[in-house]
């Protein structure tokens, strides 16, 4: 499929973000065909350049394919001059810095629709724009203790456990890029450009999902609980022969249908796993009943036997196993990308699916400044300019 296909192809987004949440927003626009601009300074102006350095890194070749490189020293006004002059053509900024940085470098909302009343601007902070902590630094680990999530991980009495991924900093930039996406669908339609914001802190909350909802409506104050689910039983993890089994046995029907496929017609009469509630109340000793049971038999052995009954059921896996699951295969989720140098890379591929206007991986991460000529040349500049602003460190 050629670029020309692809939904955002019309589009340019100038990725003035760093880390993590505002380059997620940024890599869902680029897979889709956006012409993705990453603005970087020039070496030695950004004194926090050393996280990123390792360019080859698999996270940074995750995170910036499909991205062009753009070196620019904002500090400077004539570098910030060059980014207003593409923001006049562009329709997408993306910037990931605490709320004060934009209106300083002179590059705030009002400036850029100043120069491009069309432009959207998405702002990811930790904290958000306003309000007494928006000054605030926001990291994934601080936002996962703030927003609830590490009062729900881990088992009973362990403490506060942190889940293994950076979940607020994914789910802002995803919720980033859906604001994005609809304020150009709104554009459409007014003409008009405006402020998208996301925080990494009302995100994480959004995130937890039923488990604010229960706090909110219900009055109820989740807790850690380890693997089983708080809410229907028996759902969770379990011990077979050789491993480790998650089962999701959640409803009368999967109920009915596990008790059946594990020939033991006798809990369908015990009255304490009469219903979801009662399972839940008893879910110690229906988990124990579980165990014995399946320590009879492999993972694989439950994994079948569970499925072909229509109760959900599945192993543990490493991450080498996961990309190893004949299912993960099919799906394609790790995806060749050939670098610039020939070698291939394997990275994650998009896992939101278009039937006609899939989303595409062509390239791999840039090098720094990879394409500042063919952009500064697309603008005016001849060779002599160009020469000039690198001598004076404006890229």
């Amino acid at each position: 499929m050629s670029i020309s296909a692809s939904p955002l192809a019309p589009f340019r987004v100038l990725d003035l973000s760093r880390v993590r949440a505002g380059p997620t927003c940024a890599r869902f626009l680029a897979d889709f065909g956006a012409e993705v601009i990453r603005i970087e300074a020039p070496a030695g102006i950004d004194p926090n350049e050393a996280m990123f350095a390792n360019r080859d890194s698999g996270d940074f070749q995750n995170l910036h394919r499909n991205k062009h490189s753009l070196t620019l020293n904002l500090k400077q006004p004539e570098g910030r001059d060059i980014f207003l002059k593409l923001a006049a053509e562009a329709d997408v900024v993306i910037e990931n810095w605490r709320p004060d940085v934009k209106t300083r470098l002179g590059l705030d909302y009002d400036t850029l629709k100043a120069v491009n009343p069309r432009i959207i601007l998405a702002s990811i902070s930790g904290f958000g724009q306003t309000g007494p902590y928006a000054s605030r630094p926001g990291f994934d680990q601080i936002i996962q203790g703030m927003g609830g999530l590490m009062s729900v991980t881990g088992f009973p009495g362990q403490g506060p456990v942190r889940a293994g991924l950076a979940v607020s900093d994914a789910s802002a930039g995803l919720f980033a890029a859906l604001g994005v996406l609809t304020a150009l669908l709104e554009r459409e339609r007014s003409g008009q450009g405006q402020w998208v914001q996301a925080s990494l802190l009302h995100a994480m909350i959004a995130m937890m999902d039923f488990q604010a909802a229960r706090y909110l409506i219900d009055g109820e104050t989740p807790v850690q609980i380890g693997n089983d689910h708080p809410l229907t039983s028996p759902m969770g993890l379990f011990e077979a022969a050789d491993g480790y089994l998650n089962l999701g046995a959640s409803g009368d029907g999967n109920w009915l249908r596990l008790c059946r496929a594990l020939e033991q017609p006798q809990w369908l009469e015990d009255p304490l796993y009469a219903t979801e509630p009662l399972r839940v109340t008893h879910r110690a000793q229906l988990n124990a009943a579980l165990n014995t049971v399946f320590a009879t038999g492999t993972v694989a052995h439950w994994t079948r036997l569970l499925n072909e009954a229509g109760v959900p059921a599945g192993p543990v896996y490493s991450i080498p196993q996961v990309f190893e699951d004949e299912q993960v295969r099919h799906l394609q989720v790790a995806a060749d990308v050939t670098a610039p140098d020939g070698a291939i890379r394997q990275l994650v591929s998009q896992p939101t699916v278009l039937s006609r206007t899939p989303a595409t991986l062509r390239t791999t991460a840039p090098t720094p400044g990879e394409h500042t000529e063919i952009i500064l040349r697309g603008l005016g500049y001849d060779d002599a300019g160009i020469a000039a602003l690198r001598a004076q460190h404006i890229v």
